[in-house]
């Protein structure tokens, strides 16, 4: 008799034992870090995403600046008491052109820099999560 007393005889059923701390086995991990550095094309499908809202973010504040800066000669034109206009001993296109548009573009350029940071930091925390 081959098997056990408590077994029926006949031939043997194998039995994989494994550790439940295991999971099941995947292939090797590639962390995104090293497809970026690596070039590879996710890497650059990554970098592609980063440069993309970055662009995007450039031109809406490009675009604003732009509209706000070039809108005043056409405010000028289209509303000529707006020429005439004085605040103070100070005529109102020389306040706008000499005090006012200053505040304006840094605020802009202020937006930029919080918003870029905003995108490299999600960037950072999609990169390190995978």
């Amino acid at each position: 008799m081959s098997g056990t007393p408590n077994q029926p005889p006949g031939p043997q059923k194998r039995v994989r034992v494994t550790s439940p701390r295991l999971g099941p086995r995947r292939g090797p991990v590639r962390r995104a870090l090293t497809e970026i550095d690596e070039q590879t094309r996710l890497g650059e499908l990554y970098m592609a995403t980063l440069i993309r809202a970055q662009w995007r973010l450039s031109m809406s504040v490009l675009a604003s600046a732009t509209m706000m800066i070039g809108g005043l000669p056409l405010l000028f034109l289209f509303v000529p008491a707006t020429r005439t206009l004085d605040v103070g001993p100070i005529p109102l296109p020389w306040l706008i052109l000499g005090v006012l548009i200053y505040p304006a573009i840094w605020l802009a350029g202020h937006y930029y820099v919080r918003q870029s940071e905003q995108i490299e930091r999600e960037f950072t925390e999609l990169v390190s999560r995978r």
